[in-house]
């Protein structure tokens, strides 16, 4: 991840903490029951720790790094767990000690090279790697168009190029391990439209968007967000996708 990036999610740091989607327990468990043993997991690109949490319920200790210093400010102090500021390039876990490594919503920023050796380094024997994304959130036919509109058509030029590995759901990572499949839980929310604003406001080429023009690009579709919701709240699914391997 270049230095603008991370300056990027320093600024997407509050909004982050606020309106991003919580991952589903249940996702964090079932890739955690993949590991023969629970000592140590290092999460990269940890954000504010919404998949930490859960790490920790999991495992003894959690390494959780993370590029964006405000994001490491705004995360929960937690037991057994440590955040560093870092990129998923380097981690200062002692070679093969680490059981898992986890990241969520974070790989299509790594540099897929340099992670893989990093993560052989600190990898135990049996280590298992997982990486999974969400895509853009369905909530009705109505609604889903316009927050396309925005994605496709309003900020077309704004994305940075790793964003195609979500629009593939990770398919066209790059991902150097012994892989296996694994069904896991979408990520969901009920959430009143000032949420989905909120949450469509985190996204980077909304903030490439006003760098670039001075200009909000949410604000752009949000009277036609706001009429096609119709209800106070609604459900809001993402469409999840993983990618899990275990070292050999």
């Amino acid at each position: 991840m270049s230095g603008e990036i991370h300056k990027r999610f320093d600024r997407l740091a509050d909004g982050y903490a606020a309106y991003r989607p919580t991952c589903p327990p249940e996702l964090v468990q079932i890739v955690a029951a993949q590991c023969r043993r629970h000592r140590r997991a290092w999460e990269p690109g940890c954000g504010s720790g919404q998949v930490t949490t859960y790490l920790a319920e999991a495992f003894d200790e959690v390494l959780a790094t993370d590029p964006a210093r405000s994001a490491i400010e705004k995360a929960p102090r937690l037991n057994g767990v440590r955040f560093v500021q870092g990129d998923a390039s380097r981690c200062d876990a002692p070679d093969g000690s680490v059981d898992l490594i986890a990241s969520g919503q974070a790989a299509h920023w790594f540099d897929m090279e340099t992670f893989g050796r990093e993560a052989r380094r600190v990898a135990a024997a049996d280590a298992v790697v997982a990486l999974w994304c969400y895509d853009r959130p369905r909530v009705s036919a109505e609604v889903d168009a316009v927050v396309d509109h925005l994605y496709f058509e309003v900020l077309d030029e704004c994305w940075a190029p790793g964003r195609r590995y979500i629009d593939s759901r990770y398919a066209d990572l790059v991902f150097p391990f012994d892989e296996r499949a694994l069904d896991i839980p979408d990520y969901r929310a009920h959430w009143k439209v000032d949420d989905m604003l909120g949450y469509l406001r985190t996204w980077s080429a909304v903030d490439a968007f006003k760098e670039g023009t001075g200009g909000d690009a949410v604000l752009l579709i949000e009277p036609r967000l706001r009429a096609a919701f119709r209800s106070d709240r609604r459900p809001v699914v993402w469409p999840t996708a993983i990618r899990v391997g275990v070292m050999a």
